[in-house]
């Protein structure tokens, strides 16, 4: 999955997107000017490569939030968990409303889905995390996660949670810097890694994280084999898809070449790769892939992520007066 440079593709995108190993499109804040250019933009992407491409933001509210202008401004999701901790049953009504209009608000302009929810615990130790995560107990993020997730599922939107086994007891931020955790496994999955484990059978897709769980494995979590098949498929039980955090990210790019990373996440079972704000990068990517053949059960998992047209939107009484009251809470 790669990103786009402008508010509309050129022609070095256009012929980057066709390529059969470019599973999807990941937009950024720099991608939109207002809602008429991104659906333009959208239909462009659709009519170079159709049927099968992903087109998916960063969309989580409060200070992740890609679009602005035109769309809703979705409060920090830890603002649910506050009013989780007060109100449990009124927030959980909340939150998938919310959800749900986040979803539809991407629909209108025929995005697949949003990378939602962040569902790492907060221990008050990481900052890139802190007032992205719901709540910092394990039933509190299982919870205000679940109804996040029955907003999305209502209209048809997929959920990917984020970022698994847990992004939330380490201090460095893995854009800029390596990430150890040191725990023991027994350690993290009495914790952190229980909101993964608890809703594996919920979600549609996961996000690996790239820190590294030092006394499990030596490479982070998104390059390991033992965290993405192993534990998360086999001992978990998954069946979703497998999606890496951004393969240019420092954590992972000081450890060798994009290539390199990235057939190590394949092999470790990721089904889709990120790998944005680089097109050099995206290059090597390709041509360290050559011809690979997909997996087809790989392109199940990912094609899954795929919004369900089918599904029935509320009216716009239903969502006018969903935006009054996420304004109400601002």
């Amino acid at each position: 999955m790669i990103d786009i440079e402008g508010l509309f593709a050129n022609a070095e995108d256009l012929e980057l997107i066709a390529h059969p190993q470019i599973g999807g499109v990941i937009l950024f804040s720099r991608n939109y000017q207002n809602l008429r250019q991104l659906k333009a933009l959208v239909a462009q992407l659709r009519k170079a490569r159709q049927g099968d491409l992903l087109i998916a933001v960063d969309h989580e509210g409060g200070r992740v939030q890609r679009f602005k202008d035109e769309f809703t401004a979705i409060p920090a999701m830890a603002t649910f968990g506050a009013r989780y901790t007060l109100d449990a049953k009124a927030s959980l009504q909340a939150l998938r409303e919310t959800a749900r209009l986040m979803a539809c608000e991407l629909i209108e302009c025929e995005l697949d889905f949003t990378f939602a929810p962040v569902v790492d615990l907060d221990h008050g130790l990481s900052a890139v995390i802190g007032d992205r995560a719901l709540h910092n107990t394990v039933d509190g993020v299982v919870d205000l996660a679940r109804a996040l997730i029955d907003g999305f599922d209502s209209v048809g939107c997929a959920s990917v949670l984020k970022h698994f086994p847990g992004h939330g007891s380490v201090v460095e931020d893995t854009h800029l810097d390596f990430a150890h955790d040191t725990r023991s496994y027994d350690a993290i999955a009495a914790s952190d890694q229980l909101p993964f484990q608890q809703l594996a059978n919920t979600a549609t897709a996961m996000m690996s994280s790239h820190v590294v769980y030092d006394a499990i494995d030596k490479l982070p979590a998104s390059l390991s084999r033992i965290w993405l098949t192993d534990i998360l498929r086999s001992k978990l039980g998954f069946t979703g898809a497998v999606i890496s955090d951004d393969l240019t990210m420092a954590a992972v790019a000081k450890l060798g070449s994009v290539g390199q990373s990235t057939r190590l996440a394949l092999d470790a079972g990721s089904d889709l790769i990120l790998i944005c704000n680089d097109r050099g990068a995206v290059t090597e990517a390709l041509d360290d892939l050559g011809d690979q053949p997909m997996q087809q059960a790989s392109l199940a998992r990912r094609l899954k992520l795929k919004r369900n047209m089918a599904a029935v939107l509320p009216d716009a009484d239903e969502l006018a007066a969903t935006r009054e009251f996420i304004v109400s809470m601002a």
